[in-house]
């Protein structure tokens, strides 16, 4: 694993994301990064929730989560210091925003700089020997290829094998394993690169049908835009449809539903509250009849008499 360690930060601007949404989808992003990204790209990073930009450390990466995030402004942007940084539209679906949030930061943590292209042959058979564009969550961007982390949506994402000439028995593809072979685009997914010679950008689509869809999206006229803000800004649209649908069939990876997942947390959380509530002399959480011996759990109980 690398010994460089990335900082992340998970902000919300808007009113319509509390600091409590935040702090859960944060939680979820650490536990992706650490248990499921970390063995794959050797990549190190911490994750963590902050209830005001201000807040937010220098040299810190954020996710910043806004209201009314225009087309065209969603995703990847870097800072006039050149640093990476994202843009997620607000959703009340917690789903479709964990899920947006961790496309993000796995994107932003395997390609910081937005610019890292891998060489192979065209999905185009006249173009020959084209340069792909790193976006590990694109071509499995669709919420049924998710899966559950803390059970809230997070995104699938393919592994260094994906740009492998040939495909192989045995090897991983992407992290949940829906995709099965190099360069597989899937079902809302897509895949960019751009052509040696032209220089043009193209992607291979999949809307709504297996078959592919090509696109020429040309040349970036801004050159302050790195390859994958122009991808990006010429992608929301198509992102955001591709993901809209939230959580769907990607949650049955959750071995229980959501129900009794809540029921489970508040469980724990009043547990904690009565422990809390004795240990402190029954200042916080617990009734009367929890705290009679509010020191009770911290005293030994006597010895039996010999």
């Amino acid at each position: 694993m690398s010994a460089l360690i990335r900082q992340v930060a998970v902000v919300s601007i808007t009113d319509q994301v509390p600091i409590a949404m935040v702090m859960q989808i944060s939680a979820a992003l650490q536990k992706q990064a650490t248990r499921d990204l970390a063995p794959i790209w050797s990549i190190s990073a911490t994750v963590d929730a902050f209830e005001q930009l201000s807040q937010v450390p220098v040299g810190t990466w954020p996710i910043i989560i806004g209201g009314k995030v225009p087309p065209g402004a969603g995703g990847f942007h870097t800072d006039s210091n050149g640093q990476p940084l994202a843009l997620v539209r607000a959703s009340d679906d917690i789903d479709k925003l964990c899920q947006t949030c961790s496309h993000e930061m796995i994107e932003m943590l395997v390609d910081p700089f937005g610019s890292r292209f891998v060489p192979g042959d065209s999905p185009m058979a006249d173009q020959g020997r084209v340069n792909f564009l790193l976006e590990a969550c694109d071509p499995s961007e669709g919420p049924q290829f998710g899966y559950s982390v803390n059970n809230l949506l997070v995104s699938d994402f393919y592994t260094p094998n994906y740009f492998d000439p040939v495909q192989s028995s045995g090897v991983r593809y992407s992290f949940t394993g829906a995709i099965t072979e190099p360069r597989q685009v899937l079902l809302g997914g897509y895949l960019s690169w751009q052509e040696p010679i032209s220089k043009h950008f193209f992607q291979e689509r999949k809307i709504d049908t297996v078959e592919p869809d090509f696109e020429d999206l040309g040349i970036p006229t801004d050159s302050n835009l790195t390859p994958r803000e122009f991808i990006d800004r010429a992608t929301d649209t198509f992102t955001q449809s591709a993901m809209a649908s939230g959580r769907k069939v990607a949650m049955m990876a959750s071995t229980l539903p959501p129900d009794k997942h809540d029921r489970a947390r508040v469980s724990q959380a009043k547990a904690w509250e009565i422990l809390v509530g004795e240990i402190l002399d029954g200042t916080s959480g617990s009734g009367p009849a929890e705290r009679s011996d509010s020191n009770a759990r911290l005293r030994r109980p006597p010895r039996a008499p010999k």
